[in-house]
């Protein structure tokens, strides 16, 4: 699947994604399927009664995700995977333009989405494998118009105090973000370095900015 094409399927499941909008009072010991399934309706329900949301305002969207959504996404273990290698090499300052341009991409991606949503709702499939597991995965299906969406996440358990679920990968129709990002880093990388990839992703970002 070319990026074009996994980018239009990734923004057509990611009105359904489950990274709410609304309070996140995430109990230490709510089961990781609870987790997507809560967050999942909300996510819906918040879209479908905020027409700025619906109609895709970054400047909103971008508060909210910094305000409700950044605890509970891990993005700089997002950027870090996507990145490979690379990572440990990069300056302070280079990981957090990365991590700040990537998510910017992200979201941006999401707020596209937005407006697509109408009836769609999520069904989380039974939870496979150990509670404790590293890599736990959730399965859902998104429904609505057309055929049934494949979205999976793959969460992690934060420790102490505050302890609860992130969110630091997922799968549409098949494909792994951080996967499909990976690929498209390291050419970027290859080519110009990381400030090479750095630049990549601010212009496709003001790029995006630019379209209606």
């Amino acid at each position: 699947m070319n990026r074009k094409n996994f980018s239009l399927r990734l923004a057509g499941a990611l009105c359904a994604l489950g990274l709410g909008w609304p309070v996140w009072s995430v109990a230490a010991d709510e089961a990781p399927d609870a987790f997507i399934k809560r967050v999942a309706v909300e996510t819906l329900d918040a879209v479908k009664a905020d027409k700025s949301l619906k109609n895709g305002d970054v400047a909103k969207i971008m508060q909210l995700v910094d305000t409700k959504l950044v605890q509970h996404i891990n993005f700089r273990r997002m950027t870090a995977l996507a990145t490979g290698p690379s990572w440990r090499k990069a300056t302070p300052e280079q990981q957090k333009r990365l991590q700040e341009e990537f998510k910017l991409l992200l979201v941006r991606t999401y707020s596209g989405a937005l407006s697509q949503v109408s009836d769609q709702t999520i069904e989380v499939k039974p939870l496979r494998g150990d509670i404790d597991d590293k890599n736990l995965v959730i399965r859902t299906e998104v429904k609505g118009r057309g055929d049934p969406i494949q979205l999976d996440y793959r969460l992690e358990k934060t420790p102490g105090e505050g302890a609860g679920w992130m969110i630091y990968d997922l799968n549409v129709l098949g494909i792994w973000l951080i996967e499909n990002y990976k690929s498209q880093f390291t050419k970027e990388i290859n080519n110009g370095g990381l400030d090479g990839l750095i630049n990549s992703l601010a212009e496709r970002n003001k790029s995006n900015t630019k379209k209606p």
